[in-house]
């Protein structure tokens, strides 16, 4: 196992916390003036928080590696193959929801992504999908679609832009867990805060 990375930020608070994020690093927040010893001794204190999370970071950045590696994209055949089964996925569920939602997109492009599984460019209209959306139910890729065209409308994601969720993907955030169980990877880190 790789040695442990600890980043210590010091912010406006008043508590101390720490979180794993998706790259396995220990990001700790302290108050402002908080002595290197204060700090140490929440570290130390809190060891086997850190084993036990540190061990679920790392079973789930293999988890994360699992799913994504279903889709190979090494070769030139395994790209054109994928980019003309997202391009059949994609491009009609974008149609019926644009027009169902009164928007206009202005493109539509595609990018190996693991980041994130859609974006959409307000000022421009264009919106960009994972490739990776390949590995999910068809469901669930619909309402990543009815998100990005949701922009269109309401560019933040607003108690409004949420109500247009409801409106057009009333099931959206069973789609979203759904997503976050597939990968099984995905769910938010791992966080601490001091009392």
């Amino acid at each position: 196992m790789n040695e442990l990375r600890i980043e210590i930020t010091y912010r406006r608070t008043s508590r101390m916390s720490m979180r794993f994020v998706k790259n396995g690093d220990l990001h700790v927040s302290v108050p402002i003036g908080t002595s290197r010893s204060v700090v140490q001794d929440f570290i130390h204190r809190n060891q086997a928080w850190i084993d036990a999370a540190g061990r679920r970071t790392t079973e789930q950045q293999r988890q994360r590696r699992s799913f994504y590696d279903q889709l190979p994209l090494h070769t030139r055949e395994q790209w054109t193959d994928a980019l003309a089964r997202i391009k059949a996925l994609i491009e009609p569920l974008v149609e019926r929801n644009a027009q169902r939602m009164n928007v206009h997109p202005h493109s539509i492009g595609y990018k190996a992504i693991t980041s994130y599984w859609g974006q959409c460019r307000v000022r421009t209209g264009d919106l960009v999908f994972s490739l990776y959306l390949l590995l999910l139910p068809e469901w669930t890729v619909e309402q990543v679609v009815v998100h990005e065209l949701a922009h269109l409308i309401v560019p933040n994601h607003s108690p409004r832009f949420h109500a247009i969720m409801d409106q057009y993907y009333p099931n959206w955030r069973e789609a979203r867990r759904e997503i976050r169980r597939v990968v099984s990877g995905t769910a938010a880190p791992d966080e601490l805060e001091s009392d």
